[in-house]
């Protein structure tokens, strides 16, 4: 062999050599030890992570009056996510949606929206300052995460006063401050946000407070709340929250209180049980949202060698107008979840029954894959 092949043989091998260490620093740094999720370490405070959640959806919905079903096959999430960590102590979350996809009227290009977008700053347990668009800390459905709720969907009165404060499915633009104190067991978030806007008005700004006390095992901290920890935790939760922003006359002003309870009965079997009451009053500053009550309630039990869960929701409504039609509304389901909230199957039937007018039926099927 010439000296001029080996060295190009010298070379080959260098290069493979260099491209083998870098797909296995690749692998390492995309490893993450907490709970085995990928990300980027880019230098020693710094990470970026990706993630996405997929909800395709099949309705059979029942029109009131001609009691005939309009049917949907839609992607109801179609998310994808980035966070991380640009300094100690400073993190990042972006989400985008495109919700409903494919539903009737049929557009499948439009309807791509800028979903989370926020900062934190962790001064200290007890204070961490966020900015950006996020969910607005009124009740514990309204921040749970959609990738881990119990039952079909959220709460149809979570995000009652998203038009009127000019939202977007329960998220504004504002500040937020939250903390922690005896070891997690008391959390409280309050924060100012934009709330409803009128061009060249001097509106003044939306105030949305939360506090929650852990009574069991503490929740860790984080952007969003567990919808089911599946038997893998202990939770006993009680909070309470307000919503307000002033205008003309009577100011807008809503209230609510809520527990939430995972516990594991058996090494087999757990269960999952939610409570959110509502008070709302639009008063004179958002006239269309009506001075009324709601609750909402659901509950599961998780059989683990089965990985199964029948769920049952209840929803009721009670407008204080005296011409007003309060409705109840009624699911029951289950959930096969092949492997935890990564991949799962929810199938439900769900019964709106108002006290005036025709009762309809919708039954649903859910397909979800996420990672984050």
């Amino acid at each position: 062999m010439t000296a001029k092949g080996s060295a190009e043989r010298i070379i080959r091998f260098t290069r493979r050599a260099r491209i083998s260490a870098l797909l296995a620093i690749a692998f390492t740094t995309m490893s993450s030890s907490a709970g085995a999720q990928a990300s980027i370490k880019v230098g020693e405070d710094v990470t970026i992570r990706f993630g996405t959640l997929l909800q395709g959806w099949g309705d059979w919905t029942q029109d009131p009056v001609s009691e005939g079903y309009a049917q949907n096959l839609y992607l109801r999430r179609a998310r994808l996510l980035v966070g991380g960590q640009v300094a100690k102590n400073i993190t990042f979350f972006i989400e985008t949606d495109n919700p409903n996809l494919g539903r009737a009227p049929k557009a499948l290009g439009s309807g791509f929206i800028l979903q989370d977008a926020l900062a934190e700053v962790k001064l200290s347990d007890p204070l961490t300052l966020s900015a950006g668009l996020m969910f607005v800390p009124f009740c514990r459905n309204c921040i749970q995460s959609a990738a881990t709720l119990l039952s079909l969907d959220y709460s149809s009165f979570a995000f009652l006063a998203t038009p009127a404060t000019q939202s977007s499915v329960g998220r504004d633009v504002g500040f937020q401050a939250k903390g922690y104190f005896n070891g997690n067991r008391i959390e409280y978030r309050v924060g100012a946000f934009q709330g409803f806007r009128a061009a060249g008005s001097r509106n003044p700004l939306r105030g949305v407070g939360r506090l929650q006390i852990n009574l069991f095992e503490p929740e860790t901290p984080g952007i969003f709340y567990t919808g089911t920890y599946l038997g893998t935790k202990r939770v006993l939760a009680i909070g309470g929250g307000f919503d307000m922003q002033a205008g003309p006359g009577d100011n807008y002003k809503a209230f609510t209180i809520d527990a939430f309870l995972d516990h594991r009965l058996t090494d087999s079997v757990s269960v999952t049980a939610q409570v959110d009451y509502f008070s709302y009053d639009g008063g004179q500053t958002f006239p269309t949202v009506a001075e009324q009550t709601a609750i909402f309630a659901e509950a599961g039990l998780y059989f683990k060698p089965l990985r199964l869960m029948p769920f049952v929701k209840f929803e009721t409504q009670n407008l204080d107008a005296a011409a007003a039609v309060d409705n109840k509304r009624y699911q029951a389901g289950f959930t096969y979840y092949m492997y935890g909230h990564n991949a799962n199957l929810k199938v439900a039937y769900s019964r709106f029954d108002p006290d005036a007018g025709n009762a309809s039926n919708q039954f649903t099927t859910q397909l979800q894959v996420f990672y984050y």
